[in-house]
């Protein structure tokens, strides 16, 4: 059977506004949505919904529901072809290597070494596989702090795939919160969570901010990762500085070169200071202590 992707664009403020709608309006359907960020500048983003079959009810209750919201959007259509993108993602997908830490797909486990501690992660589930230079970023960092500062409580802010969490409770064998604004992915890393052996040690929990009840029970944290966007970051800026103990350390990622001193200066004006940034493919990885 056809897939068909429904998509249109809009500002971040309107994609989430419209990611909500569909997500209540869908969710006994089990159909997936997702939100891309296009253009971070032009402040343009993508909202796709999935359905396989006759789209044309689907496709007019989208309408409906962005009437309802206000918004005149175009909705355009895709039909995808029938691909087992799970095999066609493994082709390319080659096991990364940062520090200690080794992020492969089932097919690479014959490659791990001793004294590796090693991550496996599928491409077709991959929110975030340690290939991208922000992910890699992020794990040779928290090698370094994990093992200076032994801390004893960490979150990880916008989990995606669970591979920071992951990694943070294989190293430090500590408890640790994994939170992410999108269900999918929750479930995706509670998936890996289990198949890494570290279930008992991450929590995976749907939560959007730091509005969930799960932050109050569980704060302050010695140690928070969060490797998303930079303004979202600038934004998290005062409510990182609630949850973090005294001494703590955050580890900042999915930030652009020519983004990092404006990440660092909304930092510093709650109480952090800069200790070192690392540079990996035109992206940084930021570490700071309150």
């Amino acid at each position: 059977m056809s897939q068909t992707r429904l998509h249109l664009t809009a500002s971040k403020l309107e994609a989430d506004r419209i990611f909500a709608a569909l997500d209540a309006a869908f969710e006994d359907d089990g159909l997936p949505i997702a939100v891309l960020e296009l253009d971070e500048e032009k402040d343009i983003h993508e909202v796709s919904l999935y359905a396989d079959g006759d789209v044309d009810p689907v496709e007019a209750l989208v309408k409906d529901i962005l009437a309802g919201l206000g918004l005149q959007k175009p909705v355009e259509r895709e039909v995808l072809p029938d691909v087992d993108w799970v095999s066609r993602s493994l082709e390319g997908l080659k096991p990364v290597r940062a520090g200690r830490f080794f992020v492969h797909g089932s097919h690479d486990r014959a490659k791990r070494h001793a004294g590796d501690l090693a991550i496996e992660i599928e491409a077709g589930l991959a929110f975030g596989t340690g290939h991208h230079g922000t992910t890699a970023g992020c794990l040779e960092m928290l090698e370094q702090v994990v093992q200076r500062e032994r801390p004893r409580n960490a979150l990880d802010l916008g989990t995606g795939s669970a591979v920071l969490a992951i990694a943070v409770a294989k190293l430090a064998r500590i408890p640790v919160l994994a939170t992410d604004i999108d269900p999918v992915a929750v479930r995706v890393a509670a998936a890996n969570a289990r198949l890494n052996h570290v279930k008992a040690l991450v929590e995976t929990v749907t939560a959007p901010g730091f509005h969930h009840p799960i932050f109050a029970r569980r704060a302050p944290f010695d140690l928070i990762v969060a490797n998303i966007l930079a303004r979202p970051l600038m934004r998290l800026a005062p409510e990182m500085a609630k949850h973090i103990r005294l001494g703590g350390s955050l580890v900042l990622s999915g930030i652009l070169d020519r983004q990092r001193d404006a990440v660092i200066s909304a930092y510093v004006g709650q109480s952090f200071r800069h200790v070192r940034t690392l540079h990996r493919e035109g992206w940084v990885t930021i570490h700071l202590k309150r």
